[in-house]
């Protein structure tokens, strides 16, 4: 599958649009979270790949302990005073279970560098798409984004 074959709507509703040709860091995203701190991380990354064909796509989940309860605009405003964050969000969604959005299915198809597929996790757990929209390498909820793993794949993925 390739990324947003099944459509997925940003945070306020709209329909969600990424520039075209993109290496893409997937990640559910929480505001109470433990790990939640990694939002300086992301928004550390998209400043520094994002005019070079690169984004970070943060996903609202409250799958996880209920720590993402807010509505669209507490999330949007929490994610902005709190991190500046500037990268694209969507709309709240499951990413395990019944009620998992195809996005993540197919996401969870891929394995990460032990060769475990399957649900996610916790939350913060990333997954970087290749501009072609393939699943390029995940990694799991406690590896920060600035972790020489994730930086060196994200170089390796962006447009040449």
């Amino acid at each position: 599958m390739v990324l947003f074959d099944a459509p997925v709507a940003a945070l306020d509703g709209s329909p969600l649009t990424l520039p075209a040709g993109a290496a893409v860091l997937v990640v559910n995203v929480a505001s109470r979270c433990g790990l939640t701190p990694q939002y300086a991380g992301l928004e550390e990354l998209q400043e520094r790949y994002g005019d070079r064909g690169f984004t970070v796509l943060g996903v609202p989940c409250d799958q996880f302990g209920g720590q993402e309860p807010g509505s669209p605009e507490e999330i949007a405003t929490f994610c902005a005073t709190g991190y500046g964050v500037s990268f694209p969000l969507t709309e709240k969604v499951e990413v395990n279970g019944p009620g998992r959005h195809p996005l993540y299915t197919a996401l969870t198809a891929a394995p990460d560098d032990d060769g475990a597929a399957g649900d996610v996790a916790w939350n913060f757990e990333k997954f970087l798409v290749g501009a072609g929209g393939t699943v390029l390498r995940r990694f799991r909820p406690r590896t920060e984004p600035t972790s020489a793993a994730v930086v060196g794949a994200v170089e390796a993925a962006l447009p040449r």
